[in-house]
């Protein structure tokens, strides 16, 4: 089995039954996610990608916000994909979002929609779950044109929260497959200058999480 199908058939299986109630329970703990949208800012007409869209959620959110962008998605999950594929007619979207089943880190838009690149990608709380975050860093940046923005929202450090708090949290989320990157502003900070700049860091929540803005050269 391909690492790919082998992170589809997980993540099948992680969701089978948790994509019922993956909205109604995340909202609790999934911090900074509506933050992202207000600040993505699409240029009029800019086309916008969700890596690891789930049960597209966060792109009803970005249609209703900036109703003129194209917007796409792409899940390795496809048990995800049924959920996002019924929110998405549910909310009469299905002409303003589309879906695919891709890896985060080996995908080409041309083949899954037809379109070059985007304008914004972002990922919320779906890089602490890509075993090889840093290639879907690079796939995402690939596909963006200069001045182009990837935003990021995910679990953080923890640092400024008790360390009951921060061990607790970490042993539970290790049971969902969940690795907060630590290491993503050092990664972000070295492809700065010949990829582009990173804009933004922030540790909201006292380090609970953190929120990325890198715009490309």
């Amino acid at each position: 089995m391909s690492d790919t199908a082998a992170s589809s058939d997980l993540m099948d299986r992680i969701y089978r039954r948790q994509r019922h109630l993956y909205d109604s329970t995340r909202k609790y703990y999934l911090l900074g996610r509506d933050r992202l949208i207000e600040r993505l800012s699409p240029p009029a007409g800019g086309r916008v990608l969700e890596i690891g869209c789930g049960t597209a959620r966060n792109l009803v959110s970005v249609a209703r916000r900036y109703p003129e962008a194209p917007l796409f998605g792409i899940d390795i999950s496809s048990e995800m994909l049924i959920s996002a594929r019924q929110t998405v007619a549910r909310e009469g979207l299905a002409s303003r979002i589309r879906l695919a089943q891709a890896d985060a880190t080996r995908f080409d838009p041309d083949l899954l929609f037809g379109v070059p690149s985007f304008s914004r990608i972002f990922i919320s709380y779906s890089l602490s779950m890509i075993p090889e975050w840093r290639a879907a860093l690079g796939q995402a940046l690939a596909w963006l044109p200069p001045g182009g923005e990837l935003h990021i929202v995910d679990f953080g450090g923890q640092e400024e929260l008790p360390r009951w708090f921060r061990h607790g949290l970490r042993r539970w989320l290790a049971q969902f497959h969940v690795d907060p990157r630590d290491g993503l502003e050092a990664e972000l900070a070295a492809r700065a200058g010949h990829a582009g700049a990173l804009r933004t860091f922030e540790r909201p929540h006292r380090g609970y999480a953190q929120y990325v803005v890198f715009r490309c050269a």
